[in-house]
Formats: C-alpha cells, sequence, structure tokens
C-alpha cells in the first residue's frame, strides 16, 4: 500500500526548528505516516534533531528541495550543484534515501524562450554530477515537472524521463504533482503508467489547490494508474489553506479558502485512503 503523507504547508509557511516540531506533532496527530519536509534554501537544519523528533512521534520523513533563483541551473549550473549536494548532505544525516522538488530550475525564472539545446545539456551535466553524489549515500534525486507559468526548464514527465533515460542512473526518479499534472499533461493515466517504476514521490493536489475531490483532477485515473504499476511510495498533500496568512502571496490564494487547514488535512487525507481502498483492494 502507498504511504500517507502531508508537506510541511498543511501547517507552516516554511521550515523552522519550532515550526517544524510544531508540524510534526499535527501529522502525527491527524493519522499521517509521512512528513515531508521542504529544506530551507540556506540549508539551516538540523536532520539529527528532526530524525529524532520523527521517530518519536512515530512518523518517516522526507526532504524535498526548490532551487533559489541564485542556482538555476542553466545560469549558474556549479551553484546549483553546491547546493543539491549540500541537500543530499542533509537528507544523508537524516538517515534518509531521497531528496524530490524542483530541483531542475528556480521558480519563476524564464528566458523568454523554450529551453534550449545548450540548456538542456548543462541540465543533463548537472544531474549526472548530483546524482553520482547521491549514490554514494544510497539517495535517490527525483525533479518535480511543474508548470509552464512556473518554469520553461521541465514542465511535464516526459522532458524529464527523456533526461533520465539519456543519463542512465538508477537513483534519477520523478516526483509528479497533480496540480502541475491537470495543466500540463493531457490525461492522468498515461503518463504514470509511462513513468512507471521512476515513479518515487506523488505531491495528491486539488485544481484549485482546495479540498481533493472537489475540483477538476480525474482522481479515477489516477489512482487506477497508480495502482495498475504498484504504486508503493508517498502520496504526498500539498494544498494550502489562506488560513496560514503567509501561504497566500506565493501560493496565489487570492480568494479565501472554504476550507480551514486542519479540515482540509484530515479531510483529504480521508479521500486519499478512499481512493486507494477502490483501487488498490
Amino acid at each position: 500500500m502507498p504511504i500517507f503523507g502531508t508537506t510541511i504547508l498543511s501547517f507552516i509557511p516554511r521550515w523552522s526548528s519550532d515550526g517544524g516540531l510544531y508540524a510534526i506533532e499535527k501529522t502525527a496527530e491527524y493519522g499521517f505516516d509521512m512528513l515531508e519536509i521542504i529544506l530551507p534554501t540556506s540549508l539551516d537544519f538540523d536532520a539529527k534533531a528532526t530524525k529524532k523528533q520523527l521517530d518519536k512521534h512515530g512518523i518517516s520523513g522526507r526532504c524535498t528541495l526548490n532551487l533559489p533563483t541564485e542556482c538555476h541551473i542553466p545560469f549558474y549550473p556549479e551553484k546549483a550543484v553546491t547546493i543539491i549536494k549540500s541537500a543530499v548532505d542533509k537528507v544523508a544525516e537524516m538517515e534518509g534515501d531521497f531528496l524530490g522538488g524542483v530541483l531542475h530550475s528556480a521558480i519563476g525564472t524564464f528566458t523568454k524562450n523554450p529551453c534550449t539545446v545548450g540548456e538542456k545539456a548543462i541540465i543533463k551535466q548537472v544531474f549526472t554530477e548530483v546524482a553520482n553524489y547521491a549514490n554514494l549515500y544510497n539517495i535517490t534525486i527525483a525533479p518535480e515537472p511543474i508548470n509552464r507559468y512556473e518554469s520553461y526548464v521541465f514542465t511535464a514527465s516526459e522532458e524529464v524521463l527523456e533526461m533520465i533515460e539519456s543519463i542512465g542512473a538508477k537513483n534519477i526518479g520523478l516526483h509528479l504533482d497533480t496540480f502541475h499534472m491537470n495543466i500540463e499533461e493531457s490525461n492522468f493515466y498515461n503518463p504514470i503508467i509511462r513513468v512507471g517504476n521512476n515513479l518515487k514521490h506523488v505531491h495528491i493536489t486539488e485544481s484549485d489547490r482546495g479540498m481533493t475531490g472537489e475540483g477538476n483532477v480525474h482522481w479515477d485515473d489516477l489512482f487506477k494508474a497508480l495502482a495498475e504499476i504498484n504504486y508503493q511510495g508517498p502520496l504526498v498533500l500539498e494544498n494550502f489553506s489562506s488560513q496560514i496568512k503567509e501561504l497566500v502571496e506565493p501560493t496565489s490564494l487570492w480568494r479565501p479558502s472554504k476550507y480551514n487547514s486542519e479540515d482540509l488535512a484530515k479531510g483529504s487525507l480521508l479521500f486519499m485512503k478512499k481512493m486507494v481502498d477502490k483501487w488498490y483492494n
């Protein structure tokens, strides 16, 4: 069975030691199995202390990283290599085996053109180097394609697959997100089947970032495909409530959310479990 998780954004706008502990406590209290920790780009993160807190509350943890502007790979490949390797070090300190997130580009950085052949070569070189480094610690790296309004580098699953297949490293996978799939993929079934065993992490997000099951995502198609490839990895809730004021601007929550963060998390967890019961049994 898949693992039921949520991101820290269900509880806090960004990682901090105090906020992180609160997120860990709430993750366990609400009945999730796992917490996705979005690493701060400063990498001010006590991995060993966090691991102890996770263990104490009986949940697991996974790390993701979103590249900052100054580490946009086509512009600053050396800086990107440095920060991704440092994030891998944090994962290793937490005794983890995975690093996901928007590892291919800085969100909101554009050139006014599609990704060029030269840029793709730079990206391939960076991922070859960081995958080799991560392999020393048995860590899988899984970049997350995001929609065209947030990046021009990797916007769909096929683009990441092309890079994975060209590099040939077994520890590069895919991190997919239903919000971005709803914009960029032609459907929710075929990409999952095509990705297959390369799928390592899934963000479960409704089309309007609200309660799962109340938007336009074709959930039956998604879960049917996940069951067919026997996906056993994390299903990680990533929806947002405007109740957390600091999330309004970065997540474009221009209208008040229908649900508070607690109801959103608990209701979406129930929905995920119902879908797994429906399609995995």
